[in-house]
């Protein structure tokens, strides 16, 4: 009896260790997913580009969903959508200055519109006054900056006649509503033909504009009365998309958690900075808006200061994450006056300063972090960065441990040489293990001065 006990428990244990080993969809090794996603990592500053037909009521991208707007209800936006003001090369040229070295755009939200030229359905810019592929004009502008190109498609499509009305459908039922009146809604949908349609428009996507550096799929949401996986074929989809373009990087939205290599990054979205740190030896990209919405939104003005989105983009880095910043044009199709002046902003910051983005990560754990500080590190350059978001009111910043490491030290902006103070003429709790740094007494004309360490 003990022995049959003993091997029960071996079993189980096999078991147990079995079903905590992930299964893999492809034969890629670590050393060459880090080849593929090398590019990603160092560039660490993405631009994010919501943009659709609910840029007309400007009231958030979700407005169809959030006021049960019905298709018919919806076709106004559809029939006045002419951005007359769309100049890509402009937005092209913004996203460049503010150091973006990729972005992003959405070439289907979750209303179904299509920026593209489909040859799949009608609901497409070029059958609006526009006539125009939107989404062609966008890569060629932004390829001719020298900015890599992603596209966002939305899984979910709340015009196509065969995509199921679920819990977050604007036709949704009570989430109580008898199981019997859920098949009444849906009676005539076929997720089957749905899901034909979303492959064949991927490959569209992946096939008529040359090479795509990033796809940005979304979003899942299983459980009752809600969509995952085997709605969206995902497995079949992931493969259909590495064959198409197998340098691709894929977002974590198909919920392939199940698998090893179903996703390529987490993507926390709107999230505090003090969150990022959980993130630590992640591969991972913070989704962030200028404001509260993704999609222009005129009455919205819980806008980001300059400095906040400096936190974002110093603490994305700092805890070796990237950071993908939204924009969400008008109906004209020009960036958001208080867009713009934030890019501008941020451009005049990252042209002193990008050497503590670029190529940077999180710091090695001999050098803590002062106080009001971030730490970035370029482990190709072996140079360490101070971001002091807080200026010391002493002009003098001390560095704790890091006597004996540090060559020389100089303000990141200007290259101007930041001196040592002797230690004990100033702080008495200092050691020789600390570095005490003088600071100019005016402070240096950027939101965020940064301090450049060369490392011994």
């Amino acid at each position: 009896m003990k022995k049959v006990l003993i091997a029960m428990v071996c079993i189980c244990l096999a078991g147990t260790t079995v079903l905590a080993q992930k299964k893999r969809l492809f034969n890629e090794t670590p050393v060459q997913k880090q080849q593929r996603m090398q590019w990603w990592e160092d560039a660490r500053f993405g631009m994010f580009i919501h943009w659709g037909l609910y840029a007309l009521p400007a009231r958030h991208e979700w407005v169809k969903n959030r006021e049960r707007i019905t298709t018919e209800q919806y076709q106004k936006y559809f029939d006045l959508f002419n951005p007359d003001l769309f100049e890509p090369k402009k937005w092209a040229k913004e996203a460049k200055a503010a150091g973006m070295k990729y972005a992003v755009l959405t070439t289907k939200h979750h209303e179904g519109f299509c920026l593209f030229d489909s040859k799949y359905t009608d609901y497409k810019a070029t059958n609006t006054p526009a006539k125009r592929d939107l989404v062609r004009e966008f890569v060629d502008a932004f390829r001719a900056e020298g900015i890599k190109i992603g596209f966002y498609y939305s899984l979910i499509d709340w015009h196509h006649p065969d995509f199921t009305i679920d819990r977050v459908h604007p036709q949704r039922l009570d989430e109580n509503a008898p199981e019997a009146e859920w098949e009444k809604i849906n009676k005539g949908r076929d997720m089957t033909k749905y899901r034909e349609y979303l492959f064949n428009q991927v490959t569209e996507l992946l096939t008529n504009y040359g090479k795509i550096d990033i796809l940005w799929l979304d979003f899942s949401y299983p459980g009752k009365h809600g969509k995952g996986k085997d709605d969206w074929n995902s497995v079949a989809l992931i493969k259909q998309i590495r064959k198409l373009q197998p340098g691709i990087i894929v977002d974590n939205r198909l919920d392939l958690g199940d698998y090893e290599d179903g996703e390529d990054f987490e993507t926390p979205e709107q999230v505090k900075p003090t969150t990022l740190v959980k993130y630590r030896g992640k591969t991972w990209e913070t989704c962030q808006t200028f404001s509260g919405s993704w999609g222009y939104y005129r009455d919205e003005h819980s806008w980001k200061s300059d400095k906040q989105l400096l936190d974002l983009l110093i603490t994305s880095t700092a805890n070796g994450g990237n950071l993908i910043l939204n924009v969400g044009p008008t109906a004209r199709g020009e960036f958001d006056y208080r867009a713009t002046r934030a890019l501008d902003s941020l451009a005049l910051w990252m042209h002193g300063n990008n050497r503590s983005i670029y190529n940077c990560t999180y710091a090695p754990d001999e050098f803590s972090e002062p106080d009001g500080a971030r730490l970035t590190y370029n482990p190709q350059t072996k140079r360490l960065y101070v971001h002091l978001f807080d200026y010391p009111y002493s002009r003098q910043l001390v560095l704790k441990g890091y006597g004996g490491k540090i060559s020389y030290a100089q303000l990141l902006n200007d290259a101007s040489e930041l001196r040592t103070i002797d230690n004990s003429a100033i702080d008495s709790a200092a050691t020789g293990s600390d570095i005490i740094l003088s600071l100019p007494a005016d402070r240096p004309p950027v939101e965020v001065p940064v301090i450049e360490l060369i490392l011994k």
